[in-house]
């Protein structure tokens, strides 16, 4: 691999990285690391071999450690209502469950609410149940740092997904967040592109589907394929991330003034100050390249 195409994976590592640690989700999860030489994926996937969700993610432990950064109050009210779960069976465990998903989605704990929604989907299994399971353990999947808990949150995501599907074969939203998890290290990346070049045939503004095929083709430097989906999700949902992967494919293309419009616009949606002032910087660098 000649130095031009390391040195433009260098400024694509480093530039998502940054995102990754200046905003509220991490969709490029699973694509950033460096893989093989030539920048495709490796086809056996990233995490094909993590350990089982269940030694990794249980709810007490996630519930223990979500309550240690929540308030005390909701800490105290939020295990009043698990000791009531705990001792209930049946259809009132199952709504004991909804309850608790619904308070750790509001104190954004996003882990304890996922797996709250499992035992949901589990005790009414139906293609909504396991969708907004699979949905909840990809957002857990997209906002932790936790090296162990990612690969197993990926799985849930993965298993809730198939049996959503198993519901319904034909459901969209179900084959995207499949397609998303393939993608990101569970099984063959093409496999997950194929299912989602088959969502982006029959829905083509579907935002998960074309940002996802958006940030492959990023890691695998096709900067010229990623600029028409981040532009899809653009102008369908502008989102801080979808404009500053814009701004990153059409830098490596060495068009700059571009580069610097998506940047600025990130900036202007996210008012996060630590990214401004990176975007400030990166933006001055463009500049006097022109």
């Amino acid at each position: 691999m000649n130095s031009n195409i390391r040195s433009k994976q260098t400024i694509v590592i480093g530039a998502i990285v940054l995102l990754v640690a200046f905003l509220f989700t991490r969709d490029i999860k699973g694509l950033v690391k460096p893989t093989e030489e030539n920048g495709k994926m490796p086809s056996s996937g990233q995490m094909a071999g993590a350990s089982s969700p269940s030694s990794v993610l249980n709810l007490e432990t996630s519930s223990t450690a979500a309550k240690n950064v929540i308030n005390k109050n909701l800490a105290t009210d939020i295990t009043a209502l698990e000791n009531s779960y705990k001792g209930a069976n049946g259809a009132e465990k199952v709504q004991l469950a909804k309850q608790l998903a619904q308070k750790w989605d509001d104190v954004e704990q996003i882990t304890p609410s996922a797996l709250y929604l499992e035992v949901v989907a589990e005790g009414e299994p139906s293609t909504k149940s396991w969708l907004a399971a699979g949905n909840q353990f990809i957002k857990a999947f997209e906002s932790t740092q936790d090296s162990l808990a990612q690969p197993a949150l990926l799985q849930k995501a993965n298993m809730s997904y198939k049996k959503a599907l198993e519901k319904d074969s034909t459901n969209i939203e179900a084959k995207t967040g499949l397609g998303v998890t393939i993608v990101n290290g569970l099984g063959a990346p093409m496999q997950g592109i194929a299912m989602l070049l088959e969502v982006v045939a029959k829905e083509p503004k579907n935002v998960k589907a074309n940002m996802n095929l958006g940030l492959f083709s990023i890691k695998s430097g096709q900067f010229d394929k990623a600029i028409p989906r981040f532009n899809t999700v653009i102008a369908t949902a502008p989102t801080p991330e979808a404009y500053f992967y814009l701004g990153t494919a059409l830098e490596n293309l060495g068009r700059n003034k571009e580069a610097v419009d998506a940047y600025l616009s990130s900036k202007k949606l996210a008012a996060n100050p630590t990214l401004s002032s990176f975007i400030d910087k990166k933006v001055a660098e463009l500049k006097n390249k022109n």
